[in-house]
């Protein structure tokens, strides 16, 4: 009998793509929410809580591998942390933890969080995968679209992005958990650099909009790391296949 793979954050944007594809691989996921739920399509629903730790250690009966996709950048730490104890207690024998592109090099809080949360599974003594992927699609359509609101959008020119698209995520994802543990995996990024001023009119022109951009300054460390490409991953990367024009044509036809 195949041992039940435990997926947190397994109703959000990449865990609902995450558990079919296991379903498909022939996993067994059971996704951990904190509200309850009815098992269906051969996925099992536990209730439990990573901040306050409730349930996580029933919803860790029997499970060998962990993908680990929740997160926050208020939160993520301490709930990394409730986690990996657990499943040191429960002798899981592989974590698969996803974090974003450049943890360890944009000094702004999401990035800290994720570095922060990442040295608590390096050192919990579980056997463990950690996946860095570049921001996805669904982050930088929200972001696009927020800022194409405004009557003249202020484009920091140094920012360059490289969006994925979390479907291709999730499936390296599965790859992995299915896999062993192999430590810090290459990056996955989109396969197309983004100046961000091209990024926010590729938006504006499938969404049919006309708005000024104003090129402004970026100060500070954060804005000296962005300049030099700090947050990008050019070298040694592994590339999606799906371009950011694909999913703008998916989602605004």
């Amino acid at each position: 009998m195949t041992a039940p793979i435990l997926v947190t954050g397994g109703t959000g944007t990449l865990g609902r793509q995450v558990t079919p594809l296991l379903r498909e691989a022939g996993g067994e996921p059971r996704v951990l929410s904190r509200t309850a739920r009815d098992s269906a399509e051969g996925i099992e629903y536990v209730t439990g809580d990573l901040l306050t730790g409730e349930g996580v250690e029933a919803a860790l009966d029997g499970v060998e591998t962990v993908l680990h996709l929740a997160g926050d950048a208020k939160h993520d730490e301490e709930s990394t942390r409730t986690l990996m104890r657990a499943a040191a207690a429960a002798g899981v024998r592989h974590v698969v933890y996803i974090s974003v592109a450049a943890a360890d090099r944009v000094p702004l809080g999401y990035f800290r969080a994720k570095s922060a949360a990442e040295r608590v599974v390096t050192g919990s003594g579980v056997p463990w995968t950690t996946l860095r992927a570049a921001q996805f699609h669904e982050l930088a359509f929200t972001v696009a679209r927020s800022m194409a609101k405004l009557p003249v959008i202020p484009v920091p020119g140094v920012i360059r992005l490289q969006p994925v698209d979390s479907r291709d995520v999730a499936a390296r994802l599965v790859e992995l958990a299915l896999g062993e543990p192999s430590g810090l995996v290459a990056d996955l990024v989109g396969p197309t650099v983004y100046p961000m001023g091209d990024f926010i009119r590729s938006y504006l022109n499938a969404a049919g909009k006309r708005r000024p951009l104003l090129p402004v300054p970026m100060p500070g460390k954060a804005g000296r790391v962005y300049k030099a490409g700090g947050n990008l991953s050019l070298d040694g990367a592994d590339v999606g296949t799906r371009t950011w024009e694909d999913f703008l044509t998916a989602r605004l036809g």
